[in-house]
């Protein structure tokens, strides 16, 4: 090392950004203390150990007389209380506002259940980031899904227009919420409160926790008889309008299904009917992201995974390579655009030779279709952004994997009929449709003339403004 040797070169800076551990061993004698401090830095820091090995450290001799840390690590306790102050102070600024809204990320697993009875008794409508879209079932009435990008209709309308804002286990940073809306944070991370906009409070205290001492600070509020709901029920009653809308339009827009190219609502509509109720999904990165967040279900036990901070496109494949062997009981699928799938199509090999039952579902719009939104969006020239047609089907079975292409919903669920219960790796190249996903995240920018074209240019006039929406649970409410 240090000679400027053949294929030498510092390794450390490639995973510097990425590695919550990340040394070069310099003595063979180090080297169980270095492998020993990694692992347990991994554990508590829940990321990647990067440990660099010089070649010729692997036939030195060492004594065998290190003790390792396992048997004394003790795994850390996260549960950390609020103070019994903020907790009524959070209440307050719900109970209070016209507009509230609670916007939860990852950090609130495991409070499934206190959250859903929160937004019941204040009758607050809820938001997640698209990370936390397994913490709940998929159908709850009050809940607007994700904002930004990847987003629902409502969950863009209701993050634009809400006055009041708890953030609660989340650090979500694209800028998609009211500037002239007030914020509390509550955080295990003190780094984190404040971070992406102005907090009137911040509560350093883990989500679940704070959630379980909310609801019972709520529950005595309403055994004394006090009122919490009448200040913003018309805005609890317009957002379970809007996502009832929008549910409606999505179930609609899927019984397109015998169109050719493929539509990616009737394909998902196939997927959330067949996959197991407790299926892995690798997800890779691109319009295969939005349509994710929109339109698969995370009921039950499913659980995905994605690129979600650096949106490394191929990440798809090598993630259903290592789902199908964590959990080889369970059922395991990849979802990939065809660029993010012509990058690392190879590992079918891999998925083969260790007889991994993945389902690889392709979606071919011979388009990088993210990123020719982006560019029509900022009004550049399309550059860099179209695909060949490549028959993935074929290139599955040249690797010995058997492979189908569809065109349509009605196709598609055909195949799904044959490779249900597969016991070797199949791919699925679907034809879809290069037409955009209706792009949600204008809506908070649009009024009038300009917010009625665009929902008529992406066949949405069934969708109403939440403007009007909310105009009519205000009468509605008023007449009671």
């Amino acid at each position: 090392m240090n000679k400027d040797y053949f294929q030498e070169l510092p390794e450390n800076p490639i995973f510097a950004d990425v590695a919550v551990y990340n040394r070069t061993v310099m003595t063979a004698k180090q080297l169980p203390m270095v492998i020993d401090k990694a692992i347990s830095t991994a554990y508590e820091k829940q990321g990647v150990a990067v440990v660099v090995i010089p070649k010729d450290f692997a036939w030195a001799e060492i004594e065998d007389d290190y003790i390792p840390s396992a048997g004394v690590y003790v795994q850390p306790d996260w549960d950390r209380p609020a103070r019994d102050e903020d907790v009524k102070k959070v209440a307050d600024f719900l109970i209070n506002s016209e507009k509230p809204y609670i916007y939860f990320g990852q950090g609130v697993e495991g409070a499934a259940d206190e959250l859903r009875e929160i937004s019941h008794l204040l009758q607050v409508p809820l938001g997640s980031t698209y990370l936390a879209k397994p913490v709940f079932e998929g159908d709850e009435p009050a809940w607007m899904l994700s904002t930004g990008r990847l987003s629902t209709k409502p969950g863009v309308e209701f993050a634009a227009f809400s006055e009041d804002v708890l953030f609660i286990g989340t650090n979500y940073e694209f800028p998609s919420f009211n500037p002239e809306g007030r914020f509390v944070d509550v955080n295990l991370r003190p780094s984190v409160i404040g971070d992406r906009h102005p907090a009137i409070l911040g509560v350093l205290a883990d989500a679940p926790t704070f959630l379980r001492q909310l609801l019972a600070h709520l529950k005595e509020r309403v055994a004394a008889g006090e009122d919490l709901t009448s200040k913003h029920q018309a805005w609890y009653n317009a957002a379970l309008e809007a996502r009832r809308e929008w549910d409606a339009w999505v179930t609609k827009e899927a019984e397109r299904s015998s169109e050719s190219p493929a539509r990616m609502e009737s394909i998902y509509k196939v997927i959330n009917e067949v996959a197991d109720d407790d299926a892995i999904f690798g997800i890779d990165v691109g319009n295969v992201n939005i349509a994710s967040a929109r339109f698969l279900n995370m009921g039950k036990d499913r659980r995905f995974t994605t690129s979600p901070l650096y949106a490394t496109m191929g990440y798809g494949i090598p993630a259903g390579l290592a789902a199908g062997l964590e959990y080889p009981d369970r059922e395991v699928w990849t979802l990939s655009g065809d660029g993010g799938f012509a990058m690392m199509s190879q590992d079918l090999v891999a998925q083969r030779d260790q007889n991994l039952a993945v389902i690889n579902v392709v979606f071919t719009n011979k388009s990088l279709g993210f990123i020719e939104a982006e560019q029509d969006d900022t009004n550049q020239p399309h550059s860099g952004i179209d695909l060949s047609d490549i028959d993935f089907a074929k290139v599955a079975e040249g690797f010995g994997v058997k492979g189908y292409t569809v065109h349509s919903g009605d196709e598609f669920a055909e195949v799904m009929k044959e490779v249900k219960g597969t016991k070797e790796p199949v791919v699925i190249d679907v034809k879809v449709t290069n037409e955009r996903l209706i792009p949600n995240e204008r809506l908070g920018f649009l009024e009038g003339e300009d917010l009625d074209n665009f929902l008529a240019e992406y066949g949405a006039t069934d969708l109403t403004p939440l403007a009007k929406l909310y105009e009519r649970a205000l009468q509605q409410t008023a007449r009671k």
